[in-house]
């Protein structure tokens, strides 16, 4: 028995070893005081890859040549607009095959595009715009009325081009890119730019409050796309299947990184759609695909589709893959590796799992930890607060004890540097100080995870979704994934909510499900599945969820809301401890239960 054990755990750290030096290879050159930048590194792959296919969208096929000759058109245009390198121009573009070609443009004359959110409109979008500090948009002309919307909260003078078609009344960008000569600019329009500065500017999803803008430096952007491509072991002929949104991260990034680092190429579709998605994915011949744990549960939750297990995707990579829903995907997909990783756009804690246990978000063992920056510190729910020790320092988490992950802000590593936001203000709340020793200085991630004694980390929820009831941390995720199994519930936004008389936050579940739930059957379910602390008090039945472009959910409006029903037009029930069943919440109810006449 001991040398099976130990032949397995030597298995397990060969695999870990060889992925893990599989991606450091991959990015072991990226130098941040040097002047290789985004610009030459995707000229590298234009130069290798030439003649190869690397977007594909319908019937418009794109070459490694052909991104070349848009994006060189776009850097000349640009320097003619009066742009030069630092200035900001903002690109409020959908999916389209274009699209990195577009945005290498203006970095291949060190004009930094902002990535805005297409779903965006009114002062939301208005916002974004003005604190990207672009003095130029192009706008797609399918997006022109949302930008119409956002025109009276602009702060700044900003010059606007209609782009993939003509609105009257805006500059045309199609035809003004046309006109000029698409020779590649000469490296010295990027002369004093090192990898170590701001290349693109991309914006957080606003689960909480409006957007911010995050700063994604050359070296991030290398090691994103370099990175992540070694990782699935991408080629010349794979495929990426490509329905998140290209202005994020995820997507536009590290999914696109996977493909066009190594001559593959991106299957670019406008949106995410469930009941069409595994006919495309055979259609262009998808090899890869990038996902969010959202995206998965809704492909989980279709009725079962013909080509569902005749497709030709072996490498899935994203995050949020919760492990409810990790292994009967791929067990009922028929998908060989899932690439799981953890990270933010702006942040500096990244951790990777390739290949490793399911539900783990990544792996740092004793032996290699000073070759990081992580740590979890411990979190209290009730105050929001990191407690301290009687020497004023964070207080370590202990093994399997979910705590908030935070990541060391060094300086002379531009792996773990920490570019900030661009408001100050928003920069420093998300730094923590003197948290092990006197000045030191650890990004706070908002996230809670654990870690245990092998070194795999484990996403638990984020700060803020985790809430406390009847003297007992409820973790919103765990409650969510209870619920999703139950059959005909597709999605699951649990919260908790403020009960007057009450300690914490009764916890409560916005649900979405094909037809009307059995009530009855749900709670058995419920409290067959769950203790009675994390037990949904109040249920919402939805027609919709709120979420981010990257099908993260918005809870600021359900929190708000609360379980009033002259707030919501959707039936909410309560759970009557006194009958054991699901009772509806009308005016009279609710006022019984703050008053505390109805016991929860």
């Amino acid at each position: 028995m001991k040398e099976i054990s130990m032949f397995a755990a030597i298995k397990r750290e060969v695999k870990f070893v060889s992925g893990l030096l599989r991606m450091l290879r991959a990015v072991k050159t990226i130098d941040a005081e040097g002047n290789h930048l985004m610009a030459d590194e995707l000229e590298m792959r234009i130069d290798r890859f030439g003649a190869n296919l690397a977007f594909i969208e319908d019937d418009k096929q794109l070459t490694y040549n052909d991104m070349e000759i848009y994006a060189n058109r776009v850097a000349a245009w640009v320097l003619a607009e009066g742009m030069k390198a630092g200035d900001t121009a903002a690109v409020f573009v959908r999916n389209r095959a274009e699209y990195v070609a577009l945005w290498l443009g203006l970095t291949k004359v060190g004009v930094v595009p902002a990535l805005l959110n297409f779903q965006l409109t009114g002062d939301a979008l208005a916002h974004c715009i003005n604190i990207s500090n672009a003095s130029l948009v192009i706008i797609d002309h399918e997006l022109i009325d949302q930008y119409e919307a956002a025109k009276d909260g602009l702060q700044n003078n900003v010059k606007a081009f209609c782009a993939f078609g003509q609105v009257d009344g805006f500059e045309n960008f199609d035809e003004a890119i046309s006109h000029y000569v698409p020779d590649r600019p000469a490296k010295s329009a990027r002369t004093g730019i090192k990898a170590s500065d701001q290349f693109m500017k991309m914006f957080t999803s606003g689960t909480t409050g409006l957007p911010k803008a995050a700063k994604v430096t050359h070296v991030r952007g290398q090691s994103y796309m370099r990175g992540m491509a070694a990782g699935c072991k991408g080629g010349p002929s794979d495929r990426m299947m490509m329905v998140l949104p290209m202005y994020h991260a995820t997507g536009g990034l590290v999914g696109v990184g996977c493909a066009i680092s190594n001559g593959g190429a991106v299957i670019v579709r406008p949106r995410f759609s469930a009941t069409k998605f595994w006919e495309e994915a055979v259609e262009y011949k998808a090899t890869m695909f990038t996902y969010v744990g959202e995206l998965c549960r809704f492909l989980l939750s279709t009725p079962a589709h013909r080509l569902e297990r005749s497709h030709g995707i072996k490498w899935m990579v994203g995050n949020g893959l919760r492990p409810d829903v990790w292994e009967s995907f791929v067990g009922r997909f028929n998908i060989d590796h899932v690439i799981e990783f953890y990270g933010s756009t702006e942040g500096n804690a990244i951790l990777v799992n390739v290949d490793g246990p399911v539900g783990a978000v990544g792996r740092v063992p004793d032996y290699l930890k000073f070759k990081f920056n992580l740590d979890i510190i411990k979190y209290d729910v009730d105050t929001d607060i990191n407690p301290r020790g009687s020497d004023g320092f964070c207080l370590h988490a202990d093994h399997n004890e979910s705590g908030e992950l935070i990541a060391e802000i060094r300086t002379d590593d531009p792996r773990f540097r920490f570019e900030g936001y661009e408001t100050k203000s928003a920069t420093q709340k998300k730094i923590l100080r003197n948290v092990f020793k006197k000045d030191d200085a650890w990004f706070r991630t908002g996230d809670l995870l654990k870690r245990d004694k092998l070194g795999y980390y484990y996403f638990m929820d984020r700060v803020g979704d985790t809430y406390r009831w009847r003297a007992e941390n409820v973790a919103t995720g765990e409650v969510a994934a209870a619920l999703s199994k139950f059959k005909g519930i597709t999605q699951a936004n649990v919260y908790g909510v403020q009960v007057p008389g009450y300690d914490g936050r009764a916890g409560m579940a916005a649900i979405i499900s094909e037809g009307e739930p059995d009530l009855t059957a749900l709670k058995a379910h419920i409290d067959e599945n769950l203790p009675l602390y994390a037990r949904p008090v109040f249920l919402r039945l939805s027609q919709e969820a709120e979420t981010t472009s990257t099908f993260k959910f918005k809870k600021t409006n359900l929190v708000k809301a609360g379980y009033n029903p002259a707030n919501i037009s959707e039936p909410i029930y309560f759970a009557n401890s006194a009958s054991g069943a699901y009772e509806p919440v009308d005016a009279a109810v609710f006022e019984r239960i703050n008053t505390g006449e109805l016991r929860l």
